[in-house]
């Protein structure tokens, strides 16, 4: 009775310790050991469990605390299991209860007693033995956890808790009800009591809290055995645990909610995972296509150099262009070729570039190749306009092998877009990554500004082929066929020097004005000094600096010279040996380093053209042409004003002069130049002197002053001009040696390859040369102080200007072609200096006389001698009467013949000297007029020496037989006849006077005149003086009357007075 009464309090206290647990009925007292387990919790599992429980609390108001999820042992999982089991079916009795709360079944008594058996296992020291678990800092320290407000806040935590204090009460009510749940609850115990036992070996001892069993054993002492404390003990130890793990039933720690969403994650992350990998699979695929597609296209580090095909250089013809349409017919496909030039009429018939029809929709430039080529870039340029601003923006590329199929030029995604000019000048060069192997080419305009217009050169190589095309040229010098820039230039020259020092020399003739020296090379047999009897002859290029293929000629006929020479080639040794030739190759130097940066084809037409100070050195020199021409108009010419060596005006080195002119002004100067050409570009012609054309002032061409009428004005209008232009054209831009000009160009021109094939017209226009490959600069393109009038007026040196090409920057590839075209041009050129006359010019003694003038019958130009005294005068063959005069020595005259040999004749003179400087002085104390000087003749015999030969004469005459009276009458007649001979020739001296002044082509005559007698035999005086060389009789002059010699008696008046210095001013 006693142990029936004993077990059913254990149970008693036992199930209300657990609804204490689980309902947390406020304001019931409770247990020390619900207190203790309470109290255990943080202990145990620390602040991460109170949080953990007071967010379970909030999710459920209907459990106060529950375990906190951690990572379990494989022993706590399967405690864990059997728990979830016991709460499972506990929570189905809970609801069981509120409908009808039923008895528990008794527990059965050996299952209550296995626990403390199990517990034995277990030592006391280990359970006692937890120092740091009984800190009451951390024991107490956990105020998440007691925190009710959380879990009451929503009305669903208030229902819970009533429902559990109901069903405490109705317990305490019925105390037979806990016993009838305790068998199936103590089952439930006494599985939960062996695991967690099993589990309490297992933990360490420090987390074994302390229970209240515990406390009443050391009430007692050691020795004290109850099986009643013994039970309570078990039972505290027991409800401690069922706090800790028994809160929520193993059922619940899943839950089906987060389970669910569980599910739809690991979906989503296989979805997720299959889309991952699906799309590395299509990656991968796209790479491996995108590796095959770029194996197959042959990709360049670089995109491939390639020359231009020829539409610059007209290599390509006209027929191999085609366009869509045309705006008009001076704008055609053929005048889409880069660096084209237009007349300068926007209407005329040649344009500046192709111009497409605007109402067309879809626009095309095509060249055809006329064979395979390998495209790689095309070069785009706007329209050469004053006023316009046309040019393409943006533009596609096809290419074709019939014409009739097209391909654009893809990128690899999309068509190929390519963006051309900003402007209408500057050429912008576009390349492909890889080179397209086609026939046709098009260029496709996509936008443009202004009208669409366009200039074009293609890039193309030619393939590797047993035919031959106009491009390859296999050179048969091997020479260094490159583009030189100053440094290189330099340094060419000195390689040549040293391979050929004997017959080189290295100087230089100014610097530019950025400081670059203008480097010379002399070449002859004795390089450095001047050999009499030898010509001077000279090459120069360069004067502007984007012409680029003269100095590159130079170059290699610096090579081609040495290396002949040293290979003992007959031609290039007669040459070295008999002529001193200078060789220039940069004029302007500053200009040719900005053309050699921009490079072939990139510069526009006028980059590199000016000086660094803007100066055009073709036409920086004085203007000698006006000064001539306006002495010739006043009749000052020879006399005043020469026709050869025309001074310098006044302060014009002073003025507006490039320091490369006035450097080259002074090498001419210094140097008896002969022959010479300067080499250019942008046309494919010779062009020679007169390069001014003459002004409309030629008053001397409308007769002699005898013409002119007083009161009539003789001023020319323009339909006078336009018909003295029309009637003597030729006359007004020919120089007097026009001939012989015409021959030297003729010997270039017609030496070149392809100078004269004119049937295709020239760069520009049609043919101006009329199929000699030759022009009159005057009558093509008139341009003010040039080098080759200046040349031609103020030195002996015939100079002409040689056109090299329609290209005036050659690619490299170009090179040895273009040497190919002119090498025998330049050799033969320099063997014109031989043509004509050459000789010394001495006096008695031999030495020699510098500055002799030269002059030549019919051609009203003359030459003047070198320091040597030797001169060289080009002349066409024929005979002419050459004279040689220097004052202070007698003129003399001889006949030379210039033959069709080759070398010019020798045809020298030896002068006497003469009494000129006394015959000055007597002109200066006479006031400068004319002297007569008169010869008598020798007397008769028997004649009266006293009374004068004249008085013996004309006694003779008149038969007296002498006497005093006789002798002076014919004294007194004599006189009177003599006056009036006087008188007679002061009025033809005012004749030629006035005819110098109105005609400009005075002839030089020698007069005699014979003195009227009453006899055949009278005295004759003759008068060819000095001076009646002065004054030339008109061919069409007639005796005067009697009436004019008494009017020219009364109105004659002193000779005039002739001043032999001049200034510019007086023009």
């Amino acid at each position: 009775m006693r142990g029936a009464l004993l077990g059913l309090s254990v149970s008693l206290a036992l199930c209300c310790c657990v609804l204490g647990w689980d309902g947390g009925v406020e304001g019931q007292d409770t247990t020390g050991v619900q207190t203790q387990v309470r109290q255990a919790g943080p202990v145990e599992h620390g602040i991460e469990w109170e949080e953990e429980r007071e967010d379970i609390m909030m999710d459920d108001p209907g459990v106060e605390e529950i375990k906190p999820k951690k990572k379990k042992s494989i022993e706590e999982v399967e405690a864990a299991r059997a728990k979830k089991a016991a709460e499972k079916e506990a929570k189905a009795k809970k609801q069981k209860a509120n409908k009808a709360p039923k008895a528990p079944k008794p527990t059965k008594k050996p299952k209550a007693t296995k626990a403390p058996k199990k517990l034995k296992a277990t030592k006391a020291p280990k359970t006692t033995k937890a120092p740091k678990a009984t800190k009451a800092p951390k024991t107490t320290k956990a105020p998440k956890a007691t925190k009710a407000p959380k879990a009451t806040k929503a009305p669903k935590v208030t229902k819970p808790k009533a429902t559990k204090a109901s069903k405490t009460t109705a317990w305490k009510e019925e105390g037979v009800k806990p016993v009838t749940r305790r068998p199936s609850l103590e089952e439930d115990e006494e599985k939960l009591l062996i695991e967690l036992g099993w589990d309490r070996h297992s933990r360490p001892s420090g987390h074994t809290p302390l229970s209240a069993g515990s406390k009443t054993l050391t009430e007692h002492g050691q020795d004290y055995w109850d099986t009643k404390l013994d039970r309570e003990r078990t039972t505290t130890e027991v409800i401690m645990y069922v706090s800790e793990e028994t809160t929520v039933p193993w059922y619940e720690e899943y839950d089906y909610a987060d389970l669910a969403a569980k599910q739809l994650e690991e979906e989503a992350e296989k979805a997720r995972k299959e889309k991952e990998k699906k799309v590395k699979q299509l990656r991968k695929k796209w790479e491996e296509e995108e590796e095959e597609r770029l194996r197959k296209i042959p990709v360049h580090a670089e995109p491939k150099k390639c020359p231009p095909l020829g539409l610059e250089s007209h290599r390509v013809d006209d027929d191999q262009l085609l366009a869509s349409s045309q705006s008009h017919h001076g704008f055609s496909a053929q005048r889409g070729r880069l660096n084209m030039q237009s007349s300068g009429n926007e209407e005329g018939v040649y344009g500046g570039a192709w111009c497409a029809e605007p109402e067309e929709k879809n626009h095309w430039f095509e060249v055809d190749a006329r064979r395979e080529v390998e495209f790689t870039g095309v070069i785009v340029q706007g329209r050469n306009s004053d006023t316009a601003e046309d040019f393409v923006s943006t533009f596609y590329v096809s290419f074709s092998n019939d014409s009739r199929d097209w391909m654009v030029l893809h990128d690899g995604y999309a068509e190929w877009l390519f963006y051309g000019n900003v402007d209408r000048d500057s050429p912008v060069m576009v390349q492909f990554d890889w080179p397209t192997v086609a026939r046709y080419i098009r260029v496709l305009p996509q936008s443009w500004n202004g009208s669409l217009c366009l200039r074009v050169e293609v890039m193309a190589c030619q393939l590797t082929s047993s035919f031959r095309s106009e491009n390859e040229v296999n050179p048969t010098d091997n020479l260094d066929f490159r583009h030189h820039n100053y440094k290189d230039m330099r340094q060419m020259m000195k390689v040549i020097n040293e391979e050929c020092p004997n017959i080189t020399r290295i100087y230089n003739i100014g610097k530019s004005s950025a400081g670059l020296k203008m480097y010379a090379m002399e070449i002859s047999d004795n390089p450095g000094e001047h050999q009499t009897g030898e010509p001077e002859f000279r090459y120069t290029a360069g004067l502007h600096g984007n012409e680029a293929l003269g100095r590159e000629l130079l170059l290699l006929l610096m090579q081609f010279m040495c290396k002949e020479y040293n290979e003992n080639n007959p031609r290039v040794r007669r040459l070295v040996e008999g002529v001193r030739i200078h060789l220039v190759p940069s004029l302007n130097p500053d200009a040719y380093e900005l053309a050699y940066e921009m490079g072939s084809e990139m510069g526009n037409w006028g980059l590199g053209h000016w000086t660094e100070e803007g100066y055009d050195i073709f036409q920086n020199f004085p203007d000698l042409n006006s000064v001539l021409w306006g002495a010739e108009d006043r009749g000052w010419v020879p006399r005043i004003v020469p026709n050869h060596h025309i001074p310098l005006p006044e302060n014009f080195l002073n003025g507006s002069v490039a320091l490369e002119t006035k450097a080259i002004i002074n090498w001419m100067e210094r140097t008896p130049f002969v022959l010479g050409a300067n080499l250019q570009g942008g046309e494919k012609v010779v062009a020679y002197p007169f390069d001014m054309q003459r002004p409309p002032k030629a008053t001397g061409t409308l007769g002699s002053r005898r013409e002119l009428r007083p009161g009539v004005n003789h001023e020319m209008n323009e339909e006078t001009w336009a018909r003295m232009q029309r009637q003597n054209g030729d006359a007004l831009r020919e120089t007097s040696d026009d001939t012989m000009f015409r021959w030297l160009a003729m010997s270039y021109a017609h030496s070149h390859l392809t100078m004269t094939e004119t049937q295709r017209g020239s760069c520009h226009t049609d043919d101006i040369s009329g199929g000699q490959g030759i022009i009159n600069r005057a009558s093509w393109k008139p341009v003010v102080g040039s080098m080759n009038d200046f040349s031609y007026l103020h030195t002996n040196c015939f100079e002409l200007s040689v056109f090299l090409g329609c290209d005036k920057f050659p690619h490299e590839s170009e090179l040895p072609l273009e040497w190919e075209n002119n090498r025998e041009a330049l050799l033969s050129f320099i063997e014109q200096v031989h043509r004509g006359i050459k000789g010394i010019v001495r006096d008695m003694e031999g030495k020699p006389l510098a500055n002799a003038t030269i002059s030549v019958d019919g051609v009203k130009h003359d030459v003047k001698t070198a320091a040597a005294g030797d001169y060289w005068r080009l002349l066409n063959p024929g005979e002419y009467r050459v004279t040689a005069r220097v004052d202070g020595h007698t003129l003399q005259t001889r006949l030379c013949i210039v033959g069709y040999d080759s070398g010019a004749t020798p045809c020298s003179f030896t002068l006497a000297k003469s009494n000129w400087d006394r015959i000055k002085q007597i002109m200066v104390l006479h006031g400068k007029r004319p002297i007569r000087l008169v010869t008598k003749a020798p007397p008769r015999v028997g004649s009266d020496i006293s009374g004068g030969s004249v008085g013996s004469v004309d006694a003779t005459k008149t038969g007296a037989t002498g006497g005093m009276g006789g002798t002076s009458a014919n004294s007194h007649n004599a006189e009177r006849l003599r006056r009036l001979r006087l008188m007679r020739l002061r009025k033809m001296h005012q004749q030629r006077l006035r005819y110098n002044f109105s005609t400009t082509t005075p002839v030089a005559t020698t007069t005699t005149t014979v003195a009227p007698t009453t006899t055949a035999e009278l005295e004759t005086e003759s008068t060819t003086s000095w001076y009646d060389s002065w004054f030339p009789v008109e061919s069409s002059y007639t005796e005067p009357t009697p009436a004019e010699v008494f009017t020219e008696i009364q109105e004659s008046e002193p000779t005039q007075d002739y001043t032999f210095e001049y200034k510019f001013e007086d023009y």
